[in-house]
């Protein structure tokens, strides 16, 4: 597996994601930013940001998939929430925890979450990036 992941003494722990990645492969792979788009490009979860999170998850578990990867393999996520707000955490965090079960893995790469004022159309609530490294 090229990824490693740590949780480094002296900083917090953060359940859902750890605070670094090391990479020993030699192949980045780049997941552009996933919306809540299901293959015929409809959006999933209208206005339900764990809906949306959720599908958005998904989208990039089948990204790696189609490059022989999961997310075993993924170094960083980026998120993008439209204006986000901490109350909107239960939400974030039902939704990755709905995708994970879907695909059977536990995504706790390093991450940034970003509040944005928009996405690519209003129906978007949240977009996410992904970083993979391969052997």
């Amino acid at each position: 597996m090229a990824i490693t992941l740590v949780n480094p003494s002296g900083l917090p722990e953060i359940e859902v994601y750890r605070q670094v990645s090391i990479a020993s492969g030699s192949r980045l792979v780049f997941i552009a930013g996933q919306v809540a788009w299901d293959a015929e490009g409809v959006t999933v979860g209208e206005g339900d940001l764990a809906a949306q999170v959720e599908q958005c998850y998904l989208n990039i578990g089948t990204a790696l998939a189609e490059v022989g990867a999961s997310f075993d393999d993924v170094a960083k996520l980026t998120v993008h929430v439209v204006d986000w707000t901490p109350d909107k955490m239960p939400s974030l965090l039902e939704g990755i925890s709905r995708a994970a079960a879907k695909l059977g893995v536990t995504p706790v790469p390093p991450a940034t979450l970003l509040g944005v004022a928009a996405l690519d159309v209003p129906d978007h609530l949240v977009e996410i990036e992904a970083i993979a490294i391969l052997d």
